[in-house]
């Protein structure tokens, strides 16, 4: 009896183990050392606080924007600016988004410029496969990413002073395409600059 009890046992168990060779370990790939790194972390957040305490209360003036990253080769420019999604959703206020507007028209009047807006959840640079969801300027204004300052799913908090884009109308693209994309602009700089 006792024996039966093992073997039965043993046999529970077995049948609720994974199989070894169906065990397949999830690979994420590392990308490179970073280019440019930030060498005192400390000096840098120090810098931003500075700026930060240039608005103040009591002034008429708000707090101000900025751009996240820029590039310029030969006269190109690539211009990125990244948000965070929020239910599927990113906001980018509308001062912002003018300005953004008005800087892109500016540079490709003399110049080439590419503008992009960059939707991520909590992404992880480092990891090539990340993904992150993105539109270029000429999208949004060829109207192809619809210009709404309202929810448009019913969560309506009356933010008329924001532009709201679904997650839906963007592009999702990986890390590396990102990257792609960037060299890709690069190269056009070098040719027609």
């Amino acid at each position: 009896m006792a024996n039966e009890t093992s073997d039965l046992i043993d046999n529970i168990y077995e049948k609720n183990e994974p199989a070894h060779n169906d065990y397949k370990p999830q690979i994420i790939r590392k990308s490179q050392k970073a280019k440019y790194q930030i060498f005192d972390e400390s000096e840098f957040t120090r810098g931003r606080e500075v700026l930060g305490d240039l608005i103040v209360h009591g002034m008429i003036a708000s707090g101000g924007t900025d751009i996240d990253w820029l590039i310029e080769h030969k006269g190109g420019f690539i211009i990125l600016e990244f948000k965070g999604f929020h239910n599927d959703k990113i906001n980018i206020a509308k001062g912002q988004m003018i300005a953004y507007e008005k800087l892109h028209e500016k540079l490709n009047q003399s110049a080439k410029c590419y503008l992009y807006i960059v939707g991520c959840d909590d992404v992880d640079f480092s990891n090539p496969d990340a993904t992150v969801c993105i539109f270029e300027m000429n999208h949004w204004k060829s109207n192809a990413i619809p210009k709404n300052t309202s929810d448009i799913y019913g969560n309506d908090s009356n933010r008329q002073n924001k532009f709201i884009v679904y997650r839906e109308y963007m592009e999702e693209i990986s890390v590396e395409k990102l990257r792609d994309i960037i060299d890709s602009h690069w190269k056009e700089f070098e040719r027609i600059m």
